[in-house]
């Protein structure tokens, strides 16, 4: 197993506008100016923060004195990776994150990576890299992921849970209003990647490719073979049930200035681009999709920078053709797998899906060791049952602690309790926020 031996830092300085016109507003410029140097300072002092090294070293030696000259802590974190659902039984595994500034401009961004292995109880082995790289001055941006799984996915129907009461009987099954739990086993592979250009400063151009490839898709609980969301979909649009591609190209455009790629506490990173599906390159079927992702955060204080309210927004709308009913944009579908808490991955789905979340981020102990969260979310999504897009909502939300892992890239260890409608609940294990 590779564990990716990457990447370590925070980016020091903020930006800041210069007005010269007249006195008033340079004075209000300068002040502007030094309340930003003194929030950076705050965000970026790690000396006095205590993160999970320092806990390891308090017991592994207690009578060590700290160094004279402070060491900035390494930008490597591994940890066992524990989950429990009835969905993948009980999971045990090793997951590891990593995050570095590459070269000597203090205004690069950070870059980070990540990896896991894992095994679980029901049979499912799932193994994924994936990188978000700036190079020097932000010049380049490398985004992108490899997954490879023998997987278990849950489906729990099309669209928002919406009844269809004066439906047929394959439309009521489709969107499985009940949401009654079925799981589809499957061989799943992955391998996505974007190269994006900075055209100025904090705005980039990229494209890339992304191939989903899913063979040996089987229901084991499928003694009918035909009314289930899966069947139902699959034979409308044009799918075989037991395999399928989805290969396509990536337009995008991006815009951050998010102070830390981990947790941000100030800044905006939006992008929105195209994916286009195509058969030459494999696709089952071709489609055009056209996807969002917004995020803002405010610090409420210059004094303890890690006061965060954190806004996020995520949707994914199909323009033409078909897209398999696994790949359907939904409940945790954004790139980083993390939205809708309290649901099970892909719970609401659609060819049409928006998601929206808020989270209060807000420190427990001075050392920062520990913090706190608590978010709410609401999802939309149509399904093919005279639903749309915007017309019900389903809420979820939940709180949780954070425990500081490593101060030097502000990986924190994620322990969410999040809960949502039709008696959905769980617990959440992570590293790094959701957003």
């Amino acid at each position: 197993m590779l564990l990716l031996p990457v990447l370590v830092a925070i980016q020091n300085y903020a930006y800041a506008q210069e007005v010269v016109v007249h006195d008033s507003l340079k004075r209000d410029s300068i002040k502007h100016h030094a309340d930003s140097v003194k929030f950076q300072k705050k965000a970026n002092d790690i000396s006095k923060q205590y993160d999970f090294g320092n806990l390891v070293t308090a017991v592994l030696h207690p009578k060590k004195k700290p160094d004279s000259v402070f060491k900035k802590p390494s930008g490597i974190t591994v940890i066992p990776n524990i989950a429990s659902n009835p969905s993948i039984g009980f999971q045990l595994g090793i997951k590891a994150v990593a995050g570095r500034k590459l070269g000597g401009d203090p205004n690069t961004l950070l870059s980070v990576a990540a990896t896991s292995i894992s095994y679980t109880t029901k049979g499912i082995l799932y193994f994924y890299i994936n990188h978000n790289v700036y190079t020097p001055g932000n010049k380049w941006n490398f985004q992108g992921n490899i997954v490879a799984a023998k997987s278990v996915t849950p489906d729990f129907g099309l669209g928002i849970g919406q009844p269809d009461p004066g439906g047929s009987a394959a439309d009521q099954a489709l969107v499985n209003a009940g949401r009654k739990g079925r799981a589809y086993h499957s061989i799943y592979l992955n391998l996505r990647e974007k190269v994006y250009k900075e055209v100025e400063k904090n705005l980039f151009v990229g494209a890339g490719v992304s191939f989903d490839i899913r063979t040996k898709i089987q229901d084991k609980a499928d003694t009918t073979n035909h009314l289930t969301p899966y069947n139902i979909y699959s034979d409308e649009h044009g799918f075989k049930r037991d395999s399928y591609r989805a290969d396509g190209l990536l337009f995008n455009v991006q815009y951050t200035t998010r102070d830390n790629q981990n947790r941000a506490y100030k800044g905006i990173y939006a992008d929105a681009g195209f994916r286009v599906n195509q058969t030459w390159m494999g696709s089952t079927k071709s489609a055009v999709q056209f996807t969002t992702d917004f995020r803002k955060y405010f610090s409420l204080s210059s004094e303890n920078p890690e006061h965060v309210i954190a806004f996020w927004n995520w949707g994914s709308y199909l323009i033409s053709g078909d897209i398999p009913y696994l790949e359907l944009p939904g409940t945790a579908k954004d790139g980083s797998f993390r939205s809708g808490r309290g649901y099970t991955t892909g719970y609401f789905k659609g060819t049409r899906f928006n998601y929206s979340e808020v989270e209060y981020r807000f420190p427990i102990l001075k050392n920062k060791f520990i913090s706190g969260v608590a978010f709410f979310s609401e999802q939309t999504a149509n399904d093919e049952a005279g639903t749309k897009l915007f017309q019900k909502f389903q809420p979820g939300g939940g709180g949780g602690l954070r425990v500081l892992f490593n101060k030097a890239t502000r990986t924190n260890l994620c322990l969410d309790y999040a809960f949502g409608k039709f008696g959905s609940k769980g617990f959440f294990l992570g590293l790094n926020e959701a957003f």
